[in-house]
């Protein structure tokens, strides 16, 4: 367990000890930089790497994708757990298999379709946050419908009818009643789905294809050094660091409700 824990570790601290550096000592091979430098980290916030801005589109998109998918996967989810309709495994079955496609298949027939290549979708939707945000329910939906379909079914259905005694009607019972319940599992979606796409690539170098539609991910892999052909190791260090800490404090002040969440249903 000791050696998967520093094995997770070491690279983060690879990088924290390598942004401290000074942007001289790039390629250093120490394991404490000396001296500690936050040159680096200013560096980051020049305006000729456009960080600032990439990182407010990574707010927008990861945020929108999170509350797109909460609203229609809760709804679906729900639908699944509670109706009684044929081939409903035959529907999970294709939602499930509709998340094992290779990223890289979709892109070609998205590309066509956001440059207005067909007809009968004459919109340019390149360079557009609705370019960003859509491709990236492909993966948050499917796991957000099986993890709360998995959560409905377990709260009995008598919870739902006692409310509509006491005068709720449908609406009010699932609102009032089953989705505080399910909680724990809406939480742990919404972080998986946030961290994500925060750290998608793929699609955001495809369809944000201007410099003030990338993405934070994406604006760091064009940072360029003072001689616009040079690596600046220390620049991109200290960048990922900026990047990866809001996702540790996220978990962290969420850490109850993720437990939760992923244990939930593995007792009965």
């Amino acid at each position: 367990m000791a050696v998967i824990i520093l094995y997770c570790l070491l690279p983060f601290y690879w990088m924290l000890v390598s942004s401290l550096r000074l942007p001289s000592m790039g390629r250093s091979t120490d394991f404490i930089p000396n001296p500690p430098s936050i040159e680096n980290y200013v560096a980051v916030w020049d305006p000729a790497n456009n960080f600032a801005p990439a990182i407010i589109n990574s707010i927008i998109v990861s945020t929108s994708v999170t509350l797109l998918t909460l609203l229609f996967g809760i709804l679906a989810a729900y639908a699944l757990a509670r109706l009684r309709f044929r081939f409903k495994g035959v529907v999970l079955s294709i939602i499930i298999a509709c998340s094992m496609f290779p990223g890289i298949t979709l892109l070609i027939p998205l590309f066509k379709l956001f440059t207005a290549t067909y007809p009968w979708f004459p919109f340019n939707w390149m360079n557009t946050y609705q370019a960003l945000i859509i491709p990236s329910l492909s993966f948050g939906l499917p796991l957000c419908v099986w993890n709360l379909t998995a959560f409905f079914r377990q709260l009995p259905v008598e919870l739902e009818q006692a409310a509509m005694v006491d005068g709720c009607t449908p609406g009010q019972a699932f609102v009032k009643v089953i989705l505080p319940l399910a909680a724990p599992g809406v939480f742990t979606t919404a972080i998986i789905t946030f961290i994500a796409v925060w750290n998608e690539f793929m699609i955001a170098l495809t369809f944000g294809t201007r410099a003030d539609m990338y993405t934070a991910v994406v604006a760091l892999s064009k940072f360029t050094g003072q001689y616009g052909f040079d690596t600046p190791w220390g620049t991109i260090m200290a960048a990922g660091v900026i990047l990866t800490i809001p996702l540790i404090l996220l978990v962290l002040f969420f850490q109850r409700r993720i437990v939760a969440g992923l244990t939930a249903g593995g007792v009965k």
